[in-house]
């Protein structure tokens, strides 16, 4: 019987989108049988374009840049756009999988990915708004796999 892991997704920015899927398909590689709730925030990191996930440095202190930013600069316009495009610079050119890719990749080697139903309805999304290949469900059908998972997060 293949190990399970259960990992719940509830952010939907850059830094916070990496982790689920590299677990995912890592897990799934090594014969797990994996399963992602999306919800809240999490739920941009199903939307058929992933353009809308951005880094943001506000808040995020241990976020290495190339020159010390205080705070308040963070809030300045512009601030998150040159953040974002440096982060996405600094994972192309250390070959990291790009998000699109991570997921596909996760929903190729057989990841369950399910989008919180009370969120979707919540933020008033579309079904249509989403990656094919995603089922829709509630907190009841996560507990149903992650009360029976070796192995549950939340990221």
């Amino acid at each position: 019987m293949a190990k399970k892991l259960a990992i719940i997704a509830s952010k939907g920015t850059l830094d916070w989108a990496y982790p689920p899927f590299i677990l995912a398909s890592t897990a799934a590689a090594l014969g797990y049988e994996v399963y992602i709730f999306f919800t809240f925030y999490g739920l941009a990191l199903l939307k058929k374009d992933l353009s809308d996930v951005k880094i943001s440095p506000l808040g995020n202190p241990a976020m290495p840049m190339p020159i010390p930013m205080p705070n308040l600069m963070q809030v300045l316009p512009g601030v998150e756009t040159l953040a974002t495009a440096m982060m996405q610079k600094k994972l192309k050119d250390k070959g990291v999988a790009s998000l699109d890719s991570l997921r596909s990749l996760s929903l190729d080697a057989g990841v369950k990915m399910v989008a919180c139903q009370m969120t979707v309805d919540l933020f008033d999304f579309k079904a249509e708004e989403f990656i094919d290949g995603i089922t829709f469900g509630g907190a009841a059908t996560f507990f149903q796999f992650a009360g029976e998972a070796d192995i549950s997060l939340f990221i």
